[in-house]
């Protein structure tokens, strides 16, 4: 038979509605209250209808999570992530993939947050990024949050999660440097994206502390792709003076990279040093594996939908943006330079 919101009621000894509100994880309710309610949940394996609650009330519990963007085990990571923290508070989860360069995105938009009843909005780059789509969400007064590349916050619009790709970029670059290397190419990711622009300021800015000098000649323009990798590297080992390492702007990038070298003899670390950045499978599906920035992708979905929660359920907080820096992580694709 199956559970429902009544049996919690009648074992717990409170109202039906009380039991709603500890459900919804409202405020209001007493700890001792809520520890009784929850006993009986977990003694009864009562799971709530999240559907018929949105149906039956005027408040929505689903989130949508908007994406366009073309690497899968980023989309993956970030859906695992929103989709653990709704599972914690008792919210759905609604994907929706769509055309970030469509001339109706923004009514697109528009229309699946109205037509699905949708109480917030987690958006990644280019989204998140757009001021187009902030302004239209603020227009309609629905929530979001925001994954962004950069260190400060760029305004009050709502909550952020801001990753600081330039500390990342600097750390990476530095390792290289540290290694000896000064002849360090780097191939970028789209310029539409900030992320891209954030990790050359890095890599620039370790090579001016260390008073090297930056051959513009050795920045590739590309895309966060497999066969971009492979392409920029084969420009910068067309060089006459070809450099030593090459920054990869993504782990997709520097798989891409170090498949080039290999297919003209060219051993890494001893010959060419490649990083990547992400901490993607990509880094560690390749031989050698890829040293890397480690960027927690589960971990910001996961804060990014909690900041996102408490504001839609209107409960104050002094932490609505939140910065997280990727890790250095060293693996076997760098190494010493050459004498």
């Amino acid at each position: 038979m199956k559970v429902t919101i009544n049996d919690v009621a009648k074992l717990s000894g409170v109202s039906i509605k009380t039991v709603s509100r500890v459900t919804n994880n409202e405020a209001s309710v007493r700890q001792a209250t809520r520890d009784k309610v929850m006993a009986a949940i977990k003694e009864l394996n009562y799971q709530p209808n999240l559907a018929a609650r949105s149906l039956a009330g005027t408040k929505s519990y689903t989130i949508a999570y908007i994406y366009d963007n073309p690497n899968a085990y980023y989309i993956i990571d970030m859906q695992n992530g929103i989709l653990s923290e709704c599972r914690k508070q008792n919210f759905e989860l609604l994907i929706h993939p769509c055309n970030s360069k469509s001339v109706d995105i923004i009514e697109e938009i528009v229309s699946m947050i109205k037509q699905s009843r949708i109480a917030g909005v987690v958006l990644t780059p280019p989204f998140s990024e757009m001021p187009s789509v902030v302004e239209r969400l603020s227009d309609i007064g629905v929530k979001f949050v925001r994954i962004l590349s950069g260190r400060n916050v760029p305004d009050t619009n709502s909550p952020c999660i801001m990753v600081n790709d330039f500390d990342a970029a600097f750390s990476l670059s530095q390792h290289l440097i540290d290694l000896g290397h000064k002849d360090i190419g780097f191939i970028s990711g789209g310029k539409e994206h900030k992320s891209t622009l954030e990790r050359i300021e890095g890599y620039r800015a370790a090579l001016a502390k260390n008073s090297i000098g930056c051959r513009e000649d050795l920045i590739i323009d590309g895309e966060y792709s497999f066969e971009s990798g492979v392409k920029g590297a084969e420009q910068l080992l067309a060089k006459p003076n070809r450099p030593t390492a090459i920054f990869s702007c993504n782990d997709e990038i520097a798989a891409g990279a170090l498949f080039a070298s290999r297919l003209q003899n060219i051993t890494i670390p001893e010959q060419l040093s490649i990083v990547g950045f992400e901490n993607s499978p990509f880094s560690r599906q390749t031989w050698p594996k890829i040293t890397t920035a480690d960027q927690p992708n589960q971990t910001i979905a996961k804060h990014a939908t909690a900041l996102l929660i408490n504001d839609i359920r209107e409960q104050n907080s002094d932490e609505i943006c939140e910065q997280i820096t990727p890790s250095l992580l060293v693996r076997d694709s760098s190494g010493a330079v050459a004498n």
